[in-house]
């Protein structure tokens, strides 16, 4: 189904008796009666840090095809992306699956910088839009700011990547696609003879094609170029928005190098191998299995291409489901929708593949199949999108943090904190 939209200006915590089935948001600002306990929410802020930087006074405006990115507008268009650009729907579940909710928020505390704080510190220092926490089918935290709902579809970023690698975990075990090592090009022949039509998949799905990129968030670099030809549909999208990136300068398989154009080929041989708009495929193979509540989008180029790299929207409940799936290595309540042993493929580093380890792909994480690898003993993982976007999953106590948020620079310099929050999240409530 094609969906077009105008472009537009610790510890055992007793349950809830009730389950969440469905986006009923109570009206923005409620809050805990005074004096009871915080309620686990979901729970609802007018304002956020900044505020007034961010578009309050004016209810937080919706940018257009070249604002969206910009204060004041990002808020307003980073929950309505798909009525600023052109999406395909989603389609939710016929019969969304229950979550239960804990009657009570529990008491995080989490460390930075040599100082102890609480969650509502957090959320205090840092733009965040969206913040859930939730361990096995039960959400221990749900909050919003900056006058956001449960309703608004928030926007993925590069989480949307992750998403990516997950079903081409399922093409392969399904047999639409016949191995990981395949070249992009035997999928895709309109690819042959360009590098990255001569690149395997395994290498896409890690960032080591070799094929020179350059991802600064400069407004002149080479991921601004492919957002213009794809998303933004300034170009023709399809191929010819990856094959002008065609000079290799290393060996594929040697060298991480963060490229968003390598997870747009990998969904043009998605929807090859699976014959079908990737939306769709999301739709049928994880969007229904696991009961999404609502409708998402992901926005689409003008040649009709889903815009692989990025650009999924949803409610943060969904996002949340997303999470717990991969928390389950792939079983959504006794069905196996992605195949484990992709997911353990996709979240941990080989031996034979040292460029890719935390601390050495990028000064903190690791790189698996679109999917960024926490350093230590214990697998933890995350899906990662600019401006403060991530869901965190910890598969040994089953335990997800999806957070979504209005950063002020691409690159998040508030990473460290978010990630400080998941540890004292994993302390408080892990395993």
């Amino acid at each position: 189904m094609r969906f077009t939209v105008a472009w537009a200006s610790v510890g055992v915590l007793a349950l809830a008796v009730s389950c969440i089935v469905g986006c009923a948001s109570p009206p923005p600002g409620a809050s805990s009666l005074a004096g009871s306990p915080p309620s686990a929410g979901p729970r609802f802020a007018a304002g956020g840090p900044n505020a007034e930087d961010y578009g309050a006074a004016a209810g937080y405006p919706m940018g257009d095809g070249r604002t969206f990115f910009q204060i004041p507008h990002i808020v307003g268009s980073f929950s309505h992306l798909d009525q600023i650009l052109e999406g395909r729907l989603v389609g939710k579940a016929a019969t969304p699956s229950p979550l239960a909710r804990a009657a009570v928020e529990p008491a995080i505390q989490w460390e930075f910088q040599g100082q102890t704080f609480a969650l509502d510190d957090y959320l205090a220092r840092n733009p965040t839009t969206g913040l859930l926490i939730a361990r096995g089918e039960t959400i221990f935290v749900e909050r919003y700011q900056y006058g956001r709902n449960d309703r608004h579809r928030f926007t993925s970023w590069s989480m949307a990547k992750t998403v990516t690698g997950m079903l081409i975990g399922i093409a392969i075990a399904e047999g639409q696609i016949r191995s990981v090592d395949d070249p992009a090009a035997a999928y895709v022949p309109a690819l042959a003879g360009t590098e990255y039509g001569r690149t395997s998949l395994r290498h896409l799905l890690q960032m080591s094609s070799g094929v020179r990129f350059r991802e600064e968030y400069s407004g002149q670099d080479d991921v601004s170029k492919l957002a213009r030809d794809t998303f933004i549909q300034r170009g023709p999208g399809g191929v010819a928005a990856v094959t002008q990136f065609n000079e290799r300068s290393r060996p594929a398989g040697t060298y991480f190098c963060y490229a968003s154009a390598e997870t747009q080929v990998l969904g043009l041989v998605l929807r090859a191998a699976a014959g079908r708009p990737v939306a769709d495929y999301l739709r049928e193979k994880i969007w229904a299995p696991i009961g999404a509540e609502a409708d998402a989008t992901w926005l689409v180029d003008r040649s009709g291409q889903d815009v692989t790299f990025c650009c999924l929207n949803a409610v943060l409940r969904d996002y949340a489901r997303l999470g717990l799936l991969l928390a389950h290595d792939g079983n959504w309540r006794g069905q196996q929708i992605i195949p484990a042993a992709w997911i353990h493929d996709a979240t941990t580093v080989r031996a034979d593949q040292p460029h890719l380890g935390p601390r050495v792909a990028t000064r903190f994480f690791g790189y698996g199949y679109q999917t960024w690898i926490f350093p230590g003993e214990r697998r933890m993982f995350a899906f990662l999108g600019v401006r403060g976007q991530s869901i965190f999953v910890d598969p040994q106590s089953r335990l997800v943090m999806v957070h979504t948020a209005v950063r002020k620079q691409p690159v998040d310099p508030q990473l460290p904190e978010a990630a400080a929050l998941w540890r004292g999240v994993v302390r408080t409530l892990g395993d």
